[in-house]
């Protein structure tokens, strides 16, 4: 029964132009910045430089403004993206109220530092179960894609796999990603994932393109151990990734 409601998914979304050109418009993205410290324990502009520039990438490929809310540590700072303060509870609320609002798919950016239990969310830490929780009770079984830029990101991965989910990370669960320091402009991930839209025609694609750029950006600046980026894809979700087409004028395919 599952194949062929895919299967008649696929069918319905090929034989539809006007579907498949607005596929991203009926989606949400919730993009938090969990952290203002460097690595070194300074301050740095980073995280929230990345979850400012995501959201504005996220718009230029289908997604509508509206159905996209951000999240900082300190969001009295960005009058200018007005973002809401970093906060659990808050992440939940926005998920669940988007979901009603934008029913095709689910969308969750976090930058942010990692340790091997998860990501740094403001004074805490969002452990995978948690997510995992959040995910299935706001966005269910709709369409979903997690990218998680921290240390450690891998280990989100088995605990969020779900048939109709991607996920994205920024390091394999027992490895370090790279970038925090307080004169970096983004994380090297961030930095790539960003770099990477514009030429990418879909999800499945981008996320080749950024676990490339940041072999090739971590071999440049000689970090080692290499931090791998993860990337699975769930069975019902891995045929409709290429239905999900990126508004981009500048690709060329």
């Amino acid at each position: 029964m599952a194949r062929l409601l895919v299967a008649l998914a696929l069918l319905f979304l090929l034989g539809s132009g006007p579907a498949r050109a607005q596929a991203l418009a009926d989606w949400s993205a919730v993009v938090v910045a969990g952290d203002w410290h460097a690595q070194d324990g300074g301050p740095t502009e980073a995280f929230d430089n990345a979850r400012r520039d995501v959201t504005l990438a996220l718009g230029r490929i289908g997604f509508k403004p509206d159905n996209i809310r951000q999240f900082s540590v300190r969001p009295e700072r960005y009058t200018d993206t007005r973002p809401e303060k970093t906060d659990p509870r808050g992440i939940y609320a926005a998920l669940v109220d988007l979901s009603g609002k934008a029913p095709g798919g689910c969308l969750f950016y976090l930058t942010s530092h990692g340790l091997p239990q998860g990501a740094q969310v403001d004074q805490g830490i969002l452990q995978p179960g948690v997510l995992a929780t959040m995910l299935d009770q706001s966005c269910g079984a709709r369409p979903t894609v997690v990218v998680i830029s921290a240390c450690f990101s891998g280990v989100y991965v088995r605990t969020l796999a779900k048939p109709n989910r991607m996920v994205l990370t920024a390091a394999r669960p027992d490895r370090t990603s790279f970038g925090c320091g307080q004169d970096n402009k983004y994380p090297y991930f961030d930095d790539c994932f960003l770099s990477s839209m514009g030429g990418a025609r879909d999800f499945n694609g981008l996320a080749g393109t950024v676990r490339e750029c940041v072999r090739v950006r971590e071999i440049a600046e000689k970090a080692s151990p290499p931090s791998e980026p993860q990337f699975w894809v769930g069975g019902a979700l891995r045929p409709m990734l290429p239905l999900y087409t990126f508004d981009n004028p500048a690709r060329t395919d």
